[in-house]
């Protein structure tokens, strides 16, 4: 909520007996006024970077925040991000909380946040880090640096794997599915889908018998649009991206995928 380093809140509250806001005082009078003031600023401007392991089997996707597009252009904001991966991937490390307390030059990553919240006066902070391991893995990052996916195949002995790979992760940043498969869409998004349909097909007039059949008929073509294997392939509609990917192995198939955006 301030900002201020885990320590420092522990010290706070410890001074202040368990009173909150009292706790938040003391932390300002401290010195940590711009925190305070900026907990509850949004960041939705920064930067969203992806990358894997020289050998391919793991990959790391990191989103820090800040509040406007100036800082997050900045070159020292920009190579914060950069060495935070660096060292998530060098460690392949797998959550956020095993990321805070590493060193980073010196100084732990979660002291550099509260470190540049204070010297730009915005509030920064890692929203998301996801990572994938797989036989193969790729990272793709879209041009501006808004946008990345990661995306994980079951097999790498396969010709031409890293082009394979580039594609879906491509495929995946264009078209934003939901889910692998349609066996993998959670049991509340169908059975949303279905109210829906159900609703849309009520308000076109159609009879309540035949509310159940149009929109089973609608989910299909739910699943299609949002399910990854059953999507149109972006580079050749007239395949799927499952037709593409046995077309090159039938027996490879996409383990994870994973995608950030800035402000989605």
């Amino acid at each position: 909520m301030t900002g201020a380093g885990m320590m420092d809140c522990k010290k706070a509250l410890q001074e202040s007996e368990g009173d909150f806001d009292k706790a938040i005082d003391n932390l300002r009078k401290k010195g940590q006024k711009v925190a305070a003031k900026r907990a509850d600023r949004d960041a939705n401007e920064g930067i969203v970077l992806a990358k894997a392991t020289a050998d391919n089997t793991y990959a790391a996707m990191v989103m820090l925040n800040c509040e406007t597009d100036f800082v997050g252009k900045t070159q020292e904001f920009r190579q914060f991000a950069k060495d935070i991966l660096d060292l998530g991937v060098k460690n392949r490390v797998k959550t956020l909380d095993e990321l805070l307390p590493m060193n980073l030059n010196g100084i732990t990553i979660e002291a550099r946040l509260n470190e540049m919240l204070g010297k730009t006066g915005e509030k920064i902070q890692i929203a998301h880090y996801e990572y994938i391991e797989a036989p193969a893995v790729f990272a793709y990052n879209h041009h501006g640096n808004r946008l990345s996916t990661l995306l994980g195949l079951s097999k790498n002995e396969v010709k031409n794997v890293h082009e394979i790979g580039h594609e879906l992760a491509m495929q995946v940043a264009a078209m934003n599915p939901i889910a692998i498969d349609k066996e993998n869409v959670t049991q509340n998004t169908i059975d949303r889908e279905i109210e829906i349909g159900k609703e849309q097909a009520r308000q076109e007039g159609k009879p309540e018998e035949m509310l159940e059949k149009i929109a089973t008929g609608k989910l299909a073509k739910f699943f299609k649009e949002n399910t990854l294997l059953n999507q149109d392939f972006v580079r050749d509609t007239k395949k799927t991206v499952r037709q593409f990917i046995s077309g090159h192995d039938k027996d490879m198939n996409v383990t994870a995928f994973k995608r950030l955006m800035l402000g989605a």
